[in-house]
């Protein structure tokens, strides 16, 4: 068993919401739960009650009434969640109209600012009237080519007040990355900004826009925020383009009409990566959404209207959405918008400290990056107030959670989560009852019926296999853009085990209800038929002092299948025949002789996803001489010719 890194206390549980919301339920249904396990098997076997109960729990907002919680529990996809029942998801993040603070910004284009929950809903209501008189309604798409800001959050509080689908990408996509997901979706409103501000550099839109805005036919208006250049003339980007500070003053809105909508209404339109085609576009229904996300809040990240959370995103990633949510709960919320390690590899933690952040939430590749760095926080910043760190994007290794509690914090726990765009959610994730283990998530989401199947479908534990949900939940999809027939939708996530939901996690479920994840399954290794999670090799690789990053796949030859891994060496070292050797002995000690790669390359850099996820896939493409057909979904798209046409790969 994985050693314990961390133990909740009775104070921690005691005050928990998720203790409170058991007591809810043991008092109604007569049941007890000793242990989260317990609590977790009851909430699949009784997934409407759970539903049910947590929707009075939260408080959220609604109209009308329903005859069911979900028609049919064994229909998936396609179960219908509280058919009859409206309600208006902007108007649960503007419950609070008080002087608490809602938002507090900090980046490198302006000077700190920050926005009580009585501002957030003045603006909110100037925005909003505003649309509604330009003509959106509901159904409508207002998109975003936007920084982390708080306008950002505005305009979609604003949007979806009249019942508008909402859609963003960051202003880190190039032309045809915004162009591949707005060009399918044809907004109506486009909010975007003069350019945004990247290690003290400035990067102009202006050009980029014009070009953008000249291809969106359906656009009725642009509206410009002012973000490096307070004088930019909005109407130099396009005919049609309003200056964001003219279009507040343009009304004395005090009162937000919100548009009372169905629970499944179209809220928003998210992304798949692109990496492999055109992006898919998810639709999200305004009730899921809320309801799960809520769910990972109150309960399993026991926010409370005392905390202070913070996520490093941006607006072109899922954990934007999910951050937004928690202004349901009344806490603050925290945006940053600049790179993580300028002016130095402090910024984020003296943030920290400064405003008393209570949950913290990055990635496991930052805090690899951290460790790399040398940055010792616990002994630079005071971080009394930190309570958790939340750690997704990819498979956070056992060194990484070593890490966290020895050179940040030895009393925090540490959340690391994991799910997907596609559900705007959790599969599995921290909570406030269950120890932490070393490299492991602390278990799965309440009323998320998760299981680990092997290649036949069958249920196992403590092996690794295929991530699957066998029964529905409220965030899924209700359909993707321009996919009439649900084709696109079916193959995605069913055509392998019919009915169940099929995630493309590679992972393993251990009897103490914890959870590892292994990387994706479609770039798991498989040398002499053995399937190998590709963090098994991440882990032990890139705790090396001379390595800097790698990526492996898997190539074919001789049919079969031989593991090749690439590295980014460190500043200072060469990739010569001692260093190959260290790489392949450590692997063996610490894996097994499977994980051995059979030929070991160096290259200047590893290619990421804009949302900084290593692409596998796109590197398996280009050393078996397949084209990638999308390359403007990744961040650095011109590290893939580093790959190609690798004569060492011709050899046997």
């Amino acid at each position: 068993m994985a050693k314990i890194l961390w133990q909740p206390n009775e104070g921690f549980v005691g005050k928990s919401n998720m203790s409170r919301f058991m007591q809810q339920i043991s008092h109604t249904f007569h049941v007890q739960f000793p242990h989260y396990s317990d609590f977790y098997e009851w909430s699949i076997t009784h997934i409407p009650e759970f539903w049910e109960q947590f929707l009075q729990f939260a408080k959220i907002t609604t109209r009308g009434t329903y005859q069911h919680v979900v028609d049919d529990i064994s229909r998936m996809p396609g179960a219908k969640w509280f058919e009859g029942l409206r309600l208006n998801f902007a108007e649960n993040l503007l419950g609070f109209q008080d002087d608490h603070t809602a938002i507090i910004f900090q980046g490198e284009a302006r000077p700190p600012i920050s926005l009580t929950y009585k501002h957030l809903y003045q603006h909110v209501a100037r925005l909003a009237h505003y649309l509604r008189e330009t003509g959106i309604g509901p159904g409508d798409r207002v998109a975003a080519y936007m920084p982390n800001i708080p306008e950002t959050i505005i305009a979609m509080l604003a949007a979806t007040s009249i019942g508008a689908t909402w859609s963003s990408c960051s202003p880190d996509f190039g032309e045809k990355g915004v162009m591949d997901r707005f060009g399918q979706i044809q907004p109506k409103i486009l909010f975007t900004c003069d350019g945004y501000i990247f290690k003290n550099k400035i990067i102009d839109l202006n050009q980029r826009l014009k070009s953008i805005t000249s291809q969106l036919k359906d656009i009725a208006q642009i509206i410009v925020v002012p973000y490096t250049d307070s004088e930019v003339a909005a109407n130099q980007i396009h005919p049609r383009a309003v200056n964001y500070e003219h279009v507040l003053q343009s009304n004395n809105a005090s009162t937000i009409e919100f548009e009372s909508c169905p629970f499944d209404h179209p809220l928003y339109i998210m992304y798949s990566s692109g990496t492999t085609g055109l992006p898919k576009c998810m639709v999200q229904s305004a009730g899921g959404i809320l309801l799960n996300q809520l769910k990972e809040m109150i309960l399993h990240t026991d926010i409370k209207r005392d905390d202070t959370i913070f996520y490093f995103t941006t607006c072109g990633w899922m954990m934007w959405n999910w951050l937004t949510s928690a202004l349901a709960t009344g806490a603050s919320i925290v945006l940053y918008d600049g790179h993580p390690f300028f002016p130095d590899a402090g910024i984020l933690w003296e943030m920290t400290q400064n405003l008393g952040i209570t949950v913290f939430g990055t990635s496991a590749g930052y805090l690899a990056a951290l460790e790399k760095s040398g940055m010792i926080p616990k002994e630079k910043y005071n971080l009394e107030n930190l309570r958790t760190i939340l750690s997704t994007g990819s498979p956070l290794s056992d060194e990484g959670f070593e890490f966290v509690y020895g050179q940040i914090k030895d009393d925090v726990q540490l959340a690391s989560i994991s799910g997907g765009t596609d559900l705007n959610g959790c599969f599995a994730l921290g909570n406030p009852l269950s120890p932490v283990y070393c490299g492991e998530l602390q278990g799965r989401g309440l009323a998320m019926k998760v299981d680990c199947f092997d290649t036949t479908g069958q249920p196992i534990r403590n092996q690794k296999g295929e991530l699957v949900c066998t029964a529905p939940f409220p965030s899924m999809p209700i359909y993707f853009w321009n996919d009439p027939d649900g084709k696109h939708y079916h193959k995605a996530y069913f055509d392998v085990f019919p009915g169940i939901w099929r995630h493309g996690d590679f992972i393993e479920i251990r009897d103490n209800g914890g959870v590892v994840i292994y990387g994706r399954s479609d770039a798991t290794l498989n040398p002499g038929g053995v399937r190998i999670g590709t963090s098994d090799i991440y882990r032990i690789v890139e705790q090396m002092d001379e390595i800097k990053d790698s990526i492996v796949v898997g190539q074919e030859w001789d049919d079969s299948e031989r593991v090749v891994l690439f590295v980014q060496m460190a500043d200072g070292h060469i990739l010569d025949k001692t260093i190959v050797e260290k790489i392949r002995k450590a692997i063996r000690a610490q894996a097994s002789p499977r994980h051995v790669p059979a030929i070991i390359l160096d290259v200047p850099g590893i290619p990421y996803t804009l949302n900084m996820k290593k692409v596998e896939l796109a590197v398996k493409k280009i050393i078996h001489n397949q084209p990638v057909t999308n390359k403007d979904a990744l961040a650095n798209a011109e590290i893939l010719t580093s790959f190609a046409n690798r004569p060492e790969l011709k050899e046997k």
